[in-house]
């Protein structure tokens, strides 16, 4: 029998964190329960709970997660190629982890809480200056790069784009305009 290892608080608390982004990326702040996530991470409820205070608290977290890692990209992207194609590039492959991309979609969609709000157009934001930082765009190049993301980001989460895309002629026509800029 394999002994148990023992992970560390700020181990356990990352498992956490992963199994919440694949949780709210699935149902949504309004649809997960915490329960959902602590049986994800293999932990009890209120641990879960001790580790974020509150749901709310771990939806935030998880939605910082995911711009951090889209930032991340960006930020890997620049360092070889500062430019806008160079980064429209690396935020391809994060159609391979479309937990990302679903979990930014349902922060947008829990907008309407004003906690939730407040940090979704905070993040949002610091994506939208990053892109100007790294690139030099011009705030309109920057609006045209931010719009073709966000569609690419729609399209996957329809999963007509990506690893598992469903074959449909409309988007693959939009997917063909892509090869043009």
């Amino acid at each position: 029998m394999t002994p148990k290892v023992r992970l560390t608080a700020k181990e356990r608390g990352a498992e956490v964190l992963q199994a919440a982004v694949q949780a709210f990326a699935m149902s949504g702040y309004d649809g997960t329960k915490t329960d959902e996530i602590a049986r994800l991470a293999g932990v009890s409820q209120p641990y879960v709970i001790r580790l974020f205070g509150t749901k709310q608290e771990l939806f935030l977290a998880a939605v910082r997660s995911a711009c951090d890692r889209i930032e991340q990209t960006f930020r890997d992207a620049a360092a070889e190629a500062p430019e806008l194609g160079a980064l429209g590039r690396n935020y391809e492959r994060l159609f391979e982890e479309p937990q990302i991309l679903l979990v930014l979609l349902q922060g947008f969609s829990a907008s309407g809480d004003p906690v939730i709000g407040d940090c979704v157009r905070e993040r949002f934001g610091r994506i939208y200056n990053l892109v100007r930082e790294l690139t030099g765009a011009s705030p309109q190049q920057a609006r045209e790069f931010l719009s073709t993301g966000m569609l690419l980001t729609v399209m996957s989460a329809m999963q007509v784009m990506g690893p598992d895309a469903i074959p449909m002629p409309w988007a693959e026509e939009i997917q063909g305009t892509f090869g043009e800029h």
